[in-house]
């Protein structure tokens, strides 16, 4: 499990300090249905809190259910208001959390499932759970640095 973790560690690490020399405009919407750079950063809170989640739960619980609807839960927290050092520090903070649950995550629990599926079952491993969690992950900051 220790590659997932070292890239979250370095993705996070290689973000912060892109956003020292990178001017980002965190208020702006596209549209109004198109998240701002600052919404995208609560979602990335919000996905982290969820994995988070999921990493414990399965480690205990076998194919038990987890999802969320992101647009909701944007919304219900009010990421546009919140300041966006607030929404930094909370999604670093969750990130080192994951970090700390992977890197001991025992072997013999890598293929433990949870079903991450709105309307129908699919079941995935803690393996697959966290590799997306990264793909997930630098898709989103490679929007707010763009």
């Amino acid at each position: 499990m220790l590659a997932p973790v070292h890239q979250i560690d370095q993705i996070i690490q290689d973000f912060l300090i892109m956003l020292i020399t990178t001017d980002v405009d965190w208020e702006s919407k596209p549209s109004s249905d198109v998240w701002s750079k600052k919404e995208i950063l609560g979602h990335l809170a919000d996905s982290a809190n969820n994995n988070l989640n999921r990493f414990i739960r399965c480690t205990y619980e076998q194919n038990f259910k987890l999802v969320y609807l992101q647009n909701d839960w944007v919304a219900v927290q009010h990421y546009q208001q919140t300041k966006v050092d607030d929404l930094l520090t909370l999604w670093r903070l969750l990130n080192k959390q994951i970090s700390r649950v992977l890197s001991n995550y025992p072997d013999s629990m890598l293929q433990n499932t949870c079903d991450t599926g709105k309307d129908e079952v699919s079941l995935r491993t803690v393996e697959w759970l966290a590799a997306d969690y990264v793909q997930h992950l630098e898709h989103h900051l490679k929007q707010i640095l763009a």
